[in-house]
């Protein structure tokens, strides 16, 4: 009875440790690996070889009154600091923004009134280059408006400057602006004089009748 009793305690005991070892030497599974989205799709999506076209389709784009709003007040701001620190030549160049903004929408006193205001910064600390740019832009507003006299002075001190700082290839385009200006100014008197002369004419013969 002892000797039965002692082989099944021993039966036991070694059943027990074989399952041990099992669940011992037993592999744990594997969590799953989350892939990203490049991970996944190797084929569609290559980073490396990815080439943009050298050059993109220019796209116009048209001014709407609230992008040219949100401009006008930043190049006003910023004027507003750069004269307030004595940045005077980078206000100058901000008038001017100024004015090629307004040029856009047409108002012409407005942009008139800044390039003046630019070319008085510019004489004083001469920066002839920009001077001149400016008298080109103001000659041809004035020229537009009606005032072709004014022209015709803003292009005669572009011509001045560009002969004392002797920028040759300005002196080229301002002596075929005066002329332009001269010629279409002789072309109006002659127009106004010949309709003058017609109406005075018809005059003479309806007082003849």
């Amino acid at each position: 009875m002892r000797f039965t009793l002692l082989f099944i305690l021993c039966f036991v005991g070694l059943t027990a440790s074989a399952q041990l070892q099992l669940q011992f030497w037993k592999r744990k599974p594997k969590q799953p690996v989350v892939l990203t989205a490049v991970q996944a799709l190797p084929s569609q999506i290559n980073i490396g070889t990815t080439k943009l076209p050298n050059t993109l389709p220019a796209q116009n784009l048209a001014y709407s009154f609230f992008s040219i709003e949100i401009a006008e007040d930043a190049l006003l701001a910023e004027a507003k600091h750069n004269m307030r620190f004595r940045i005077y030549n980078m206000a100058s160049y901000n008038f001017s923004d100024l004015a090629a903004l307004y040029l856009k929408q047409n108002r012409f006193s407005e942009a008139k009134w800044y390039l003046l205001q630019s070319n008085t910064i510019a004489r004083e600390a001469g920066n002839y280059r920009h001077l001149l740019d400016n008298l080109y832009i103001l000659a041809d507003i004035k020229s537009k408006i009606g005032e072709v006299p004014l022209a015709l002075a803003d292009l005669q001190e572009a011509h001045d400057a560009a002969v004392d700082k002797g920028m040759l290839s300005d002196l080229t385009i301002i002596n075929k602006k005066i002329k332009y200006l001269q010629t279409n100014k002789t072309l109006t008197t002659k127009a106004e004089l010949r309709y003058a002369d017609a109406v005075e004419a018809a005059n003479s013969k309806t007082a003849v009748n």
